[in-house]
């Protein structure tokens, strides 16, 4: 098997290819590599390496003491069914800087399996989670709604 990689040294992330992706995933489509490029800066970001190849990727934003939020969580297609997704969420899991904390969110369309593993659940409270959702907010035009 290829040495994959999980690493936070953001120095040898491949930012083209992470707005590649990203831009046309479901979650942020159309979304300008600018605010790609600010998101991973207020981050802490974890990607899958193979050699130099950006092929898999990941952010938390987090307070790093009471609250955290994952997001942008993806491996490429044809590396998929290799375990990465699992060696990803293991290094989230375990990075020093996210233990302890009180509450960890992530939305996701089609990953509640594996998030599962990880001990994410349906929200036990959802009536007291409230949200400002502008899906087309990269559209042309910059519709907010």
């Amino acid at each position: 098997m290829p040495a994959y990689e999980i690493t936070s040294d953001v120095g040898r992330f491949d930012t083209d290819a992470i707005h590649a992706f990203l831009s046309r995933s479901y979650w942020s489509p159309g979304v300008p590599r600018a605010v790609v490029e600010r998101a991973i800066e207020n981050s802490l970001c974890f990607g899958v390496l193979l050699g130099t190849a950006q092929v898999g990727f990941g952010r938390v934003i987090t307070d790093r003491a009471t609250f955290a939020y994952l997001a942008d969580v993806y491996v490429l297609e044809e590396h998929r069914g290799k375990g990465l997704s699992k060696r990803l969420m293991d290094a989230v899991v375990a990075h020093p800087d996210l233990q302890g904390l009180r509450r960890m969110l992530l939305a996701t369309k089609d990953a509640h399996t594996l998030y599962a593993k990880y001990g994410f659940e349906p929200l036990a409270a959802p009536q007291w989670m409230m949200e400002v959702h502008r899906p087309n907010v990269y559209a042309a035009g910059g519709s907010t709604t």
